[in-house]
């Protein structure tokens, strides 16, 4: 009877550590934000920047000034229609574990001579947070 050759074992250690491994990567599946979440999280920054650009900063004319008593609270009531209007200009890449959004907006002419400032605005979704990448920003001047 000829011994058996040696049997290969898995280290607890190298075991344990592919079951954190998993256990990591399982959490980044379940926790990539959905564009639901990327919208609500857009509509958020797009209150804050409309009340830094037009509220913040006397951007707006005159008149409108007088006749707009809280601008903040104003934009801030706009939110959901901010959120689901940057939804509509935002494509979604699906990496599993993260997702990418792209969102382009604005460049829309109000009027003549007067167009929306446009935006080009990149963000990366994992584990429930946002991280801008990349930003682009036009005026709203004709070119």
């Amino acid at each position: 009877m000829s011994p058996s050759p040696p049997q290969q074992r898995v280290p607890a250690l190298a075991l344990l550590a592919g079951v954190v491994a998993a256990a990591g990567v399982l959490s980044l599946v379940v926790s990539n934000p959905s564009l639901e979440d990327y919208e609500a999280h857009a509509g958020a920054q797009l209150v804050t920047l409309g009340t830094k650009e037009l509220c913040d900063d006397p951007t707006l004319p005159m008149v409108l000034r007088l006749w707009i008593r809280n601008c903040p609270e104003l934009i801030a009531s706009q939110r959901e229609a901010l959120a689901a209007l940057a939804g509509q200009f935002t494509n979604r890449r699906n990496l599993v574990v993260a997702s990418l959004y792209s969102t382009r907006m604005g460049g829309q002419e109000l009027l003549p001579g007067l167009r929306l400032p446009g935006f080009d605005v990149l963000t990366l979704g994992v584990a429930g947070r946002f991280l801008i990448l990349r930003t682009d920003a036009s005026s709203g001047a004709r070119e």
